[in-house]
């Protein structure tokens, strides 16, 4: 009888492999290795670069939101829901130094659902600061919930919005012409932002954080975009600032 053939004939490729920075592949019969690393530019267009800057940013404020309860229930994921509306932000630019920067300004969404939303803006009752809401007293859902985040630009080192988050009760709300408001100096804080979230078991209203802070303005420039393009080693293109 024949004895069976065992010995190995050596690694089969089918295409290429890449590892390590190194590509393998067969060439006539004949096993090739090269090295993967391209020393080709990364393209960088303004497009390309805007959406990188958008998305660096949301992935900021995630970073410090999702330490607080959280509610996004409109996707998959926690995640994928506040990204896909952060993106409706405005873009800042920052250079590459400080691309762990995040920065508070009205839009930052804190919670996605299906409850209807709340109406609020910062203002003065009776010349005190408040958060004013159009949440009408006396008409809430069983067992209905308030939650207030609360956002605050912190400045030591690296620019960066932290959040929190309590529970508020009616009884610690006034009620102005039938609808309820928050009341407090805290309001008049221009580097803090809040949004008061209705919950009502696993539902919850889409809501985002008004403020009056203004220090992402600065951002926002041609002179930013072109100063973080920079540090990124500019841009593709040559881009400058357009409509977003």
């Amino acid at each position: 009888m024949k004895k069976k053939d065992t010995t190995s004939k050596g690694l089969m490729l089918v295409g290429s492999l890449r590892t390590s920075g190194v590509t393998v592949y067969m060439k006539q019969g004949k096993l090739v290795t090269r090295s993967s690393n391209s020393n080709e530019k990364r393209s960088n267009t303004l497009p390309q670069f805007i959406q990188r800057q958008k998305m660096r940013h949301s992935v900021q404020l995630w970073k410090m939101l999702k330490f607080c309860e959280t509610m996004f229930t409109q996707r998959p994921t926690a995640y994928n829901n506040f990204m896909s509306l952060a993106n409706r932000m405005p873009v800042v630019f920052v250079e590459k130094l400080i691309d762990q920067a995040s920065f508070l300004m009205p839009g930052i969404p804190v919670s996605d659902g299906t409850l209807p939303a709340v109406q609020q803006q910062l203002g003065e009752v009776d010349g005190t600061p408040a958060l004013i809401t159009d949440l009408q007293y006396g008409k809430y859902f069983y067992n209905e919930k308030l939650w207030l985040y609360t956002a605050e630009q912190n400045m030591e080192g690296v620019p960066r919005v932290r959040f929190s988050k309590r529970d508020v009760s009616t009884h610690e709300m006034t009620v102005v012409d039938g609808h309820l408001v928050l009341v407090g100096e805290e309001f008049a804080d221009e580097m803090k932002g809040w949004a008061l979230v209705r919950v009502v078991d696993n539902r919850c209203s889409p809501q985002t954080i008004v403020t009056r802070c203004t220090l992402y303005q600065q951002y926002t420039t041609e002179e930013a975009l072109q100063t973080a393009a920079k540090s990124y080693k500019g841009l593709t293109d040559h881009g400058f600032l357009s409509p977003r």
